[in-house]
C-alpha cells in the first residue's frame, strides 16, 4: 500500500474521531481505510489506535506518529501548492479539471 495515502488515512482517522467518517472524507470504502491503518501498524510494528465498538483513542505511539504524519503531510501540501504556484497546474490537476 502506499505509505503517503496510508498516513493520510491513519491522520484523517484521528482528526474526524472514526473509520467510518474518515471513509466517508476520504471517498473510500471504511474497510479500505481500516486496511491502511491495518498497514502502518504492521509496517511500524505498533499498534497506533485503541479501537472499541463505541471509542477509539490514540495509543503512545499512536500520538507520536501522528504528530509525525500532520507534519509530513503538511510540508508535502506545502510542496505541492508551492510548485503549483510557480508552475501552473501539476498532471493530477489537469486530471481531475477534466473530471
Amino acid at each position: 500500500m502506499d505509505r503517503i495515502t496510508s498516513m493520510t488515512a491513519f491522520a484523517t482517522v484521528v482528526t474526524s474521531g472514526s473509520f467510518a467518517a474518515a471513509a466517508r472524507r476520504l471517498n473510500i470504502s471504511p474497510a479500505m481505510v481500516t486496511n491502511h491503518v491495518h498497514a502502518l501498524e504492521g509496517r511500524l510494528g505498533a499498534r497506533l489506535l485503541n479501537r472499541t465498538t463505541r471509542t477509539l483513542s490514540l495509543t503512545e505511539a499512536g500520538r507520536s506518529y501522528f504528530e509525525k504524519c500532520t507534519l509530513i503531510l503538511a510540508q508535502l501540501e506545502a510542496a505541492e501548492s508551492g510548485l503549483q504556484k510557480t508552475f501552473g497546474p501539476t498532471k493530477s490537476d489537469r486530471k481531475s479539471s477534466r473530471s
